[in-house]
């Protein structure tokens, strides 16, 4: 009875680590480098502002709609019912005024879309981070008299 290969092995090539016996039969493969993303160097784009009563979420994209820089009230350390006033709003859309700045960016249209209270302090900090505001537009849904809303809010 014939042994089998494994154990027909000699003493050095047991001691002899995996890693080592790889490299010895085939070259090694070099570990895939991640692909960066390149720099964008748009100089105009669009700025999406989301207010809702408890957030701001500032967006700002290329005209394509490809994410070039984002911002919320909460990124911006509020929270609570700060991240619902208007200075949180200022200030996210300060930081992503700043992070599209650096990327090239120098006109927004702005869209606006909610009801909540960093509508226009969000244009305004666009302006303070150093975009040129081209146009503003509200996106914000309104009912045709399509579904039957909710009942009112008693306080």
């Amino acid at each position: 009875m014939s042994k089998k290969p494994e154990e027909q092995k000699t003493a050095e090539q047991k001691a002899a680590p995996a890693t080592e016996q790889k490299a010895a039969g085939a070259p090694a493969k070099k570990p895939a480098k991640a692909k960066r993303k390149s720099a964008h160097h748009t100089p105009t784009g669009v700025a999406h502002v989301k207010a809702s009563f408890n957030n701001t979420i500032v967006c700002i994209t290329d005209p394509a709609g490809h994410i070039l820089a984002w911002s919320s009230a909460g990124k911006v350390n509020f929270s609570g019912s700060r991240k619902s006033s208007a200075f949180a709003a200022t200030v996210a859309a300060q930081d992503a005024g700043k992070t599209a700045m650096s990327l090239g960016m120098r006109e927004v249209e702005v869209d606006l879309n909610g009801p909540g209270a960093g509508r226009e302090s969000a244009v305004r900090g666009l302006q303070s981070a150093g975009l040129m505001i081209t146009a503003i537009r509200d996106k914000t849904p309104v009912p045709h008299n399509g579904c039957r809303a909710r009942k009112r809010r008693r306080v």
